[in-house]
């Protein structure tokens, strides 16, 4: 049977992975950030420095605040405390300044009518999967493009079950042209948004049907990728090892009998992530609102998942500190596409803007390609 919409749970054999435990170090930072974090009387409204206007925080905002939230800026900084302090601060106001909750369906529509992003099933760790399919593109490049992107990641964050963080990336590059493709300038922006606001967020990148110019696209933006995303990015190997074939979509190689129906699809995706949001906020109130409560436990689906969730918060907070369990981490195959590329974001910055390309020796190669990129663009 045909499905045209999404996968409200994962399927009851994929479960998300257990962390370790906090060091005592750790659980110090994190008690800090969050003390931090609940003296915030009011912040601004927006990121410009001339802006004066300031406003407490709302519920949404309170809510966000999470103990996840907190733990997830502190691993992207390394539990550096007053980076951590800076960047949650920084995240709220570009959360107002950027309208992210003020993204409605009914603007970023029109986005999405040839279903180039799509959320649809859970990988084996229980992660909601977002796709796509650039060769779908279907509007001029524009900031709504962006805000569209940015739609879809909160509309996946909806989707995460109890007890996960992240969500899986699955990108289709089959019959993509370049003129299809985000320019650098995107590409900046969006690793921008992602490593800066959505810490942690990405669980693993699964990407197929490379084209040489987006090989080329990927070398440009290497060095602005964070060491720690690189890591979760997977090129060109089969996806069923990653996601349950009952949830993927077909053209993955997927067995969901999934088909993409603008006005079926849309409409139940975003009821379907609202009910989930809707059901988020009031366990926060249920709980008594505040700061620094747990997402495993806000995100139950019932009264009994509630209360098994809570019991597992209670036993953790309650559990004597000890040192953290070693996770073993695999080597990362790093494609020969991508191979060389040793050079930091701020030289690649100063060398893409200065014209002069930003693989050192490779440059020739590189420009010939992105002149062919030009011409092709110019033709299409």
């Amino acid at each position: 049977m045909v499905r045209y919409v999404p996968f409200a749970e994962p399927l009851p054999s994929c479960k998300p992975p257990k962390r370790p435990p906090l060091t005592t170090q750790e659980q110090e930072k994190y008690d800090q950030l969050l003390a931090y974090v609940k003296a915030i009387e009011e912040l601004p409204v927006s990121l410009d420095s001339k802006e004066k206007k300031m406003m407490p925080l709302d519920d949404e905002e309170k809510a966000w605040v999470t103990k996840e939230c907190l733990l997830r800026y502190l691993r992207a900084t390394k539990w550096k405390l007053a980076d951590a302090e800076k960047r949650v601060e920084g995240t709220l106001v570009w959360r107002r300044e950027y309208g992210v909750k003020k993204l409605t369906p009914e603007y970023i529509g029109i986005e999405n009518e040839t279903g180039k992003q799509v959320i649809l099933g859970y990988d084996f760790d229980a992660r909601p999967c977002l796709y796509m399919f650039p060769a779908r593109q279907n509007t001029e490049k524009s900031d709504r493009q962006i805000q569209h992107l940015v739609f879809s990641l909160e509309r996946v964050i909806d989707f995460l079950p109890s007890g996960q963080e992240n969500l899986a990336l699955l990108i289709d590059f089959k019959s993509s042209t370049s003129s299809k493709n985000p320019s650098v300038a995107q590409g900046r922006q969006v690793l921008h948004i992602l490593q800066t606001h959505y810490p942690e967020r990405l669980g693993k990148a699964l990407v197929i049907n490379i084209p040489w110019f987006v090989w080329t696209f990927l070398k440009i933006i290497h060095p602005f990728i964070d060491p720690l995303t690189r890591e979760k990015l997977v090129f060109s190997e089969p996806i069923d090892k990653y996601v349950p074939a009952e949830h993927l979509d077909p053209i993955f190689g997927g067995k969901s009998e999934f088909e993409y129906h603008h006005e079926k699809y849309w409409n139940a995706m975003c009821q379907m992530a609202n009910e989930k949001h809707e059901r988020y906020m009031a366990r926060w109130r249920k709980l008594g609102g505040g700061i620094g409560l747990s997402e495993a436990v806000l995100r139950a689906n019932s009264d009994l998942e509630l209360q098994e969730e809570q019991n597992k918060y209670d036993a953790m907070e309650a559990e004597a500190e000890g040192s953290a369990i070693p996770v073993e981490t695999s080597a990362v195959r790093i494609p020969d596409e991508l191979a060389g590329i040793d050079i930091s974001a701020e030289e690649a910055a100063a060398q893409l803007d200065g014209g002069a390309g930003v693989l050192g020796e490779k440059k020739n190669s590189l420009n010939e390609q992105m002149e062919k990129v030009s011409i092709a663009e110019k033709s299409s």
